[in-house]
Order: structure tokens, then sequence, then C-alpha cells
């Protein structure tokens, strides 16, 4: 099978390690790295041995699949050229910035039969991988994701930037409309919001308490799920995630025991299997784990609990 033409779209904290992953990768060619800031583009294409641009246009109908990794008001108009010149995308997150430019690189990527995945990377954390396993939907959710300020990502709110994560996995996991959302936040050290809550209320009547702080102490990303005969907590961090269940055996009389089993996963590369993830998709014709509709859900729900605080 022949070499994958790739090309980074964004040569920035993220895009740098997009292109050392397609650059490690036997069945991709990086063929070339763009930024509009030339240097920063050719810092990293010299690492590769690529070529740098600061233009994507002249990549256009030339490479096969683009990792779209620009700030978030560029996904949609860069995404759109690469998709209508037929070329397969994996956008980072959030897709877009409306639902509207969502539905439409979606419908592009469909007229043009090609592979439109969103960079929703927790979702190959082998730690929630390993939820995948499990059959009993959740009940009750509760989350937390909270990390100290960093100045890298402040041109979208915490809602967007960090709790976005947990609520495209509560969605999956969920699987269920949502029937109502209450929210609020407040802004800290910057002009959007650093720091949320949310509780969404989904048809089937789980419940998801949803917390994100980019204004912490400590950096903490975990999530604990309810179901009738069983407790599960995952730690996104470390890579660990806990079972409780009820036993054969009686802890009292007429009580169960509660069984305990904890798994502790490799650290991996996410973003490697990411990657790979829609290398594969696009030669086997598979359906990618967080397709368009995907990122979609996410980013309407996150929109969502945004104007619900900008409302207080």
């Amino acid at each position: 099978m022949s070499k994958l033409k790739c090309a980074v779209i964004g040569a920035g904290y993220l895009g740098k390690f997009h292109a050392e992953k397609y650059a490690s990768l036997k069945n991709c060619e990086l063929v070339a790295v763009v930024d509009i800031n030339e240097e920063a583009a050719r810092q990293v294409a010299e690492k590769h041995g690529t070529q740098a641009l600061t233009d994507y246009h002249a990549l256009l109908g030339q490479v096969d699949a683009v990792s779209v990794v620009v700030p978030t008001s560029y996904h949609h108009s860069v995404s759109k050229d690469f998709l209508q010149a037929g070329c397969h995308v994996l956008v980072e997150k959030p897709i877009t910035v409306t639902v509207e430019e969502a539905d439409e690189l979606i419908a592009i990527a469909k007229q043009n039969n090609v592979i439109l995945q969103v960079g929703h990377l927790e979702r190959f954390n082998p730690a929630v991988r390993g939820l995948e396993t499990l059959e009993e939907k959740p009940l009750f959710i509760e989350s937390h994701r909270l990390s100290p300020f960093n100045p890298r990502a402040n041109d979208v709110s915490v809602v967007l930037d960090l709790m976005i994560h947990d609520i495209d996995i509560i969605l999956a996991l969920v699987n269920s409309e949502i029937e109502k959302i209450d929210a609020s936040g407040t802004a800290v050290l910057t002009q959007g919001t650093d720091i949320a809550n949310a509780r969404i209320t989904f048809k089937n009547g789980c419940v998801a308490n949803v917390t994100a702080s980019r204004i912490s102490m400590k950096m903490e990303r975990k999530m604990r799920m309810f179901r009738p005969s069983s407790y599960v907590s995952v730690d996104f961090q470390n890579r660990v995630l806990v079972k409780h269940k009820t036993g054969d055996k009686e802890m009292f009389p007429g009580i169960p025991e509660i069984v305990t089993e904890e798994l502790t996963f490799d650290s991996g590369d996410a973003l490697l299997e990411e990657i790979k993830h829609f290398v594969n998709c696009i030669q086997t014709g598979e359906n990618p784990l967080v397709p368009g509709e995907a990122g979609r859900k996410a980013l309407a729900t996150a929109i969502e609990i945004t104007k619900f605080l900008t409302h207080r």
C-alpha cells in the first residue's frame, strides 16, 4: 500500500506533536508543515526533513490527509478547503466555533466521501478505552477537570478548552438526548469563563455533574460513574480505572459484599494512537471513533452551557 501524503496545518504547541507522529509512521509521508509564522513552520519542518510553507492553499489537491491544528476560529475555513479538495481531515477540538459551521463540514465530508475526525484526544486514553467493556449505563456521573493557569489556550472559555473533553466522553457513555442543562461559572484571570460547573440531565434519567477549572492549584482529571450495582472511577491523568461492584457473598446479613478491581494502564501515546486510528480509517474505510457528528454534539452541548453562563 502506497504511503499517505500528509501535512500538518499549524506549527504551534500541538501542531509540532502532530508532525512528529506523522513522521514516525511508516505508512505516511509528512510532505509539509504549514504556519503563517515562517520560523515556526521551518523549525518543525527541518526537524522532520520536510518542507515548510506559510500558505496551506499550495497543498490543496496535493495531499491525502491533514491535521488542522490552528486557532479554533480558523478550524472551519481551513478544514472546509481541504475537505472540498477531497482530502481527509483530522481537526483539533472543538470542531468549529458554531454548530452551523460543524454541520457544513460534516456535509462536505459526506459529499466528497472523505474522513472528518475530531481531535478529542481523551477518547484514546487507555483508561477511557477500558470503559468500553462496561455494560450497564450510568445513572449519575461526576467529573472534575482541573488545571493550573496556562496562557496558551485562552482564545476560548474553559468550557470549550477543558470541559468539552468530559462532555464528549459523557455523551458517548450515556447515549441519550439531553433534557435540561443548569450551569454556573465565572471569569477570574481572563475575559472568558475560567471555572465552570454544569449539571446535565438526560432523557434516560442519567445526571452528569461536570466541573472544569483552568485556575486550579493542582492538576486533576477524574470521572466517577454510579450504576445500579456498581461504582466506577477513572483517573485520566494516571490512567487508572477502578471498578467497585456487588459480589456473590454477603458483607453483612442481607448486604452484599463489595468487590473491587483496579486496572492500571501503560502510559502509551494517546496522540499517536489517535493519528494511527485516523490513518487506518482512511486506508480501510472504517468510521472514526470520533467522527464529525460526535464533535458537533460535544460542541453544541458546550455552546449551550456557555450561553447559560453568559446569560447569568
